[in-house]
């Protein structure tokens, strides 16, 4: 789970110290769903005294014995003012070597996850990480780091793909949203992840329903340039995947003749153009 940053490596967040500082200076829910999203996928440093590796004796499901190495990490942990620890979590090395006692102690690389899985271990007793505790500090205590890895595994497992096949014997419904109930915030989403793409074209949105479907899906169908496909498809799923509401999302290629036909009267809501 853990890595001991080498003396060379150098790391830095440097994406998710702007969220910070947008989340302290104007606290809404964007600025605090973007740190909150610059954290999942950060690398900190925390320091900790790495003992020797030592062969450890364990049994297999089968009851044989397995000899395996395990390191030992001894964290230098952090208290505030009501006594509670926290495990420190800076973003490079010039925020840990504001910090005398991190001074001579090895360096362990961590993720969110790894925090998330300390923390869930019922012998600890660790109130959760402090990101920069003698900077500009944010704290995620042990329940709400909790509540985001379920969010996080969640999400995770709602964005894995399946392929469909449409044939001619399929009787499909195309449509438009409810104008009524507009996905706005679906689609803001989807744009700012489309927004970091230089692969993409366009994309377009229409209401999809086959004839044994209770209630039509959300229908993305994106033009795209080279082989991401896949990956494409994923992005655009985790980002709409939190404003669903209840409803499914399936996504096409711009390249198949169904999809061209589809939207051939329609205005896309994404256009790298524009």
């Amino acid at each position: 789970m853990n890595n001991i940053v080498k003396s060379n490596e150098n790391v830095n967040n440097p994406e998710l110290l702007e969220a910070i500082n947008e989340m302290q200076e104007n606290n809404c829910p964007e600025t605090v769903n973007r740190m909150i999203d610059c954290v999942m996928k950060a690398q900190f440093i925390t320091p900790g005294i790495v003992s020797e590796p030592r062969n450890v004796a364990n049994t297999n499901k089968n009851g044989g014995t397995v000899m395996r190495q395990e390191t030992q990490v001894q964290f230098q942990l952090i208290e505030n003012q009501e006594g509670e620890k926290f495990f420190p979590a800076f973003t490079d090395r010039d925020e840990k070597d504001k910090w005398e006692v991190s001074k001579g102690k090895h360096e362990v690389l961590m993720t969110f996850d790894d925090y998330a899985n300390v923390l869930s271990d019922k012998q600890c007793n660790v109130s959760g990480f402090v990101i920069n505790p003698f900077g500009r500090s944010v704290a995620f205590p042990k329940q709400m780091v909790q509540s985001l890895k379920t969010e996080k595994d969640r999400r995770a497992q709602n964005s894995g793909l399946t392929k469909q096949e449409i044939t001619a014997d399929d009787k499909v419904q195309l449509g438009d949203p409810d104008p009524d109930n507009y996905p706005i915030d679906m689609m803001a989403s989807m744009i700012t992840f489309l927004q970091e793409r230089d692969d993409v074209n366009n994309a377009y949105l229409k209401m999809f329903k086959r004839e044994n479907d209770e209630k039509p899906s959300y229908l993305v169908i994106i033009d795209f340039d080279g082989d991401k496909m896949e990956e494409i498809f994923r992005g655009v799923a985790q980002s709409a995947d939190p404003h669903l509401n209840g409803y499914q999302l399936s996504m096409m290629p711009y390249s198949i003749p169904f999809a061209q036909k589809a939207v051939e009267d329609v205005d896309p809501f994404y256009s790298a153009e524009d």
